[in-house]
């Protein structure tokens, strides 16, 4: 449920969420002001102003905290990204510097390349891995850990392509472990579920004055749609309106393009 919400476009995200928070802050009021229970619940009138404290700082800290796990994890995306396409063009430029032929390893690291950027980042948007991206670098892996390397443009040269393509290896691997991550669905039904409690704390205080009522949770019930629409947008770095860029590894492709 919270994916197939944080994977919406951006109207359709801020509309559940307006239409959610708009639904539970109506159901509150009505069943203070006009439910078989008003009575019951107007009888906790008395609760002071201070009480919000409590609930909304809590609501404050997990958002920040939410907010703030999901800022990293775009950070790690894009230095996965960028270390990526930084290792495709060395493994490119020590593949020309060397003293042997190395369009086979140069024509299999485009290979990788075209296919990272026609295949698996449309489908790593849905937080899946493409089967034919991996055959493509396993193959590569395969050229750059030839013995005949070793022996033709010397050791030196063989460890410094093979450290190349298992930079390329590992950066892909927490690419793709980065889009596929979903560790912060139990935090976004416990952020949602707080924001609800602050609306009833904030009806709670004000179960004397309806109109203060409504305008208190109504300016909560914004701000909460605000903050929490904004830091939704970018909970998956791969997809989404808010989303990583391949173009590093675009412009590593361009220049493989031009050198070869």
């Amino acid at each position: 449920m919270i994916n197939g919400w944080l994977t919406l476009p951006a109207w359709a995200l801020f509309g559940i969420l307006v239409a959610f928070y708009t639904a539970t802050a109506a159901l509150i009021a009505w069943l203070v002001m006009a439910s078989p229970v008003s009575s019951w619940i107007k009888s906790f009138t008395g609760v002071v102003a201070p009480f919000i404290a409590a609930v909304s700082v809590l609501f404050s800290l997990l958002t920040g905290f939410l907010a703030g796990d999901i800022a990293d994890r775009n950070r790690q995306a894009w230095r996965a990204v960028n270390g990526e396409a930084s290792a495709i063009v060395m493994l490119n430029t020590l593949s020309l510097a060397a003293v042997t032929d190395m369009s086979a390893i140069r024509a299999q690291l485009k290979a990788y390349t075209d296919s990272v950027l026609k295949h698996e980042w449309a489908v790593m948007a849905e937080g899946r891995r493409s089967p034919a991206t991996g055959a493509a670098l396993r193959e590569l892996l395969r050229h750059a850990a030839d013995p005949a390397i070793a022996r033709d443009a010397g050791q030196t040269a063989a460890t410094a392509l093979l450290n190349a393509v298992i930079r390329i290896r590992d950066a892909r691997a927490e690419r793709l472990a980065l889009a596929s991550d979903q560790t912060n669905d139990i935090k976004w039904l416990t952020v949602l579920a707080l924001g609800i409690v602050t609306q009833i704390a904030v009806a709670l205080v004000h179960l004397d004055k309806p109109r203060a009522k409504i305008a208190a949770m109504a300016v909560f019930t914004l701000g909460a749609v605000i903050a929490l629409g904004l830091v939704a947008l970018q909970e998956y770095p791969f997809s989404g309106d808010m989303r990583v860029s391949p173009v590093p590894i675009e412009r590593a492709a361009e220049l493989m393009a031009q050198t070869g």
